[in-house]
């Protein structure tokens, strides 16, 4: 399964492409929104994590983008150190699948990613 990590934060970034690289999952990171519109494009990922607050394009910005222009169904979870109630509502809304207040644990993360590929694998009644 390969993830698209969407992190401004360097230390963060290489950490979470560290951890979840440990649990198999092959890994494309962007340093920012722009390069993450284009990897989208051109890597396919079968689950985006984003930043809320990028340079370039924003973690909304690409939810709307993956949602609405390409109408793509890939999971995506937004990280973000703003835990104001409407922009997690804001979020949820426009798409995300799943939202984790910064500062947070990378095995929380990795256990809403792989709950979200154990949904995505288990048909539907």
């Amino acid at each position: 399964m390969k993830i698209l990590i969407c992190e401004d934060e360097e230390i963060l970034l290489v950490a979470l492409e560290f951890r979840l690289r440990k649990q198999g999952f092959d890994i494309v990171k962007a340093e920012n929104g722009k390069i993450a519109l284009e990897l989208i494009e051109n890597e396919n990922p079968d689950l985006i994590v984003a930043d809320l607050m990028m340079p370039h394009v924003t973690g909304m910005q690409l939810i709307e983008y993956v949602r609405n222009e390409k109408n793509d169904p890939t999971p995506i979870i937004i990280i973000s150190a703003i835990e104001e109630e409407n922009t997690i509502l804001e979020a949820i809304q426009k798409g995300a699948n799943d939202f984790i207040g910064k500062p947070f644990r990378p095995n929380e993360l990795i256990v809403r990613i792989k709950k979200i590929f154990q949904e995505k694998e288990e048909p539907h009644i």
